[in-house]
C-alpha cells in the first residue's frame, strides 16, 4: 500500500522554527513530485511548497523566504524546514505526492504558531 506519513508538528511560539519530515512507502517516489498543502480552520487548502524529482521547486506566496523544502530520494523523504513561523501559519499541513495522474495525501501533522 503506497502511503505518506507526516511527523514534527507541534506547538511553537511566533519566531520560532519547526521542521515536518514525510516518508514515503509502499511505492516508489524518486520519479514523483512530493511537497506539502496547509490548511487553516474554515479555509481552502493551500500549496507550501513542492519539489519536482527535477528538482523544480515552488513555494507559496506566503512562505517564501521563510520555509525550505528539501527531499531524500534515497529515503523517499521530503523534509519542510520552517523559520519565523507566525500564527498566520497555524494549520494542519499534509504530505503531497504525484506522478502520472495519481495524487496521494497522508493524514496532515497539525502545526500551531501563538503569538
Amino acid at each position: 500500500q503506497v502511503q505518506l506519513v507526516e511527523s514534527g508538528g507541534g506547538l511553537v511560539q511566533a519566531g520560532g522554527s519547526l521542521t515536518l519530515s514525510c516518508e514515503g512507502s509502499g511505492g516508489i517516489f524518486r520519479t514523483n513530485t512530493m511537497g506539502w498543502y496547509r490548511q487553516a480552520p474554515e479555509k481552502q487548502r493551500e500549496l507550501v511548497a513542492v519539489k519536482a524529482a527535477s528538482g523544480l521547486t515552488t513555494y507559496g506566496d506566503s512562505v517564501k523566504g521563510r520555509f525550505t523544502i528539501s527531499r531524500d530520494h534515497a529515503k523517499a523523504t521530503v523534509l519542510l524546514q520552517m523559520v519565523n513561523l507566525q500564527p498566520e501559519d497555524t494549520a494542519v499541513y499534509y504530505c503531497y505526492s504525484a506522478w502520472d495522474t495519481t495524487e496521494i495525501w497522508g493524514r496532515g501533522t497539525q502545526v500551531t504558531v501563538s503569538s
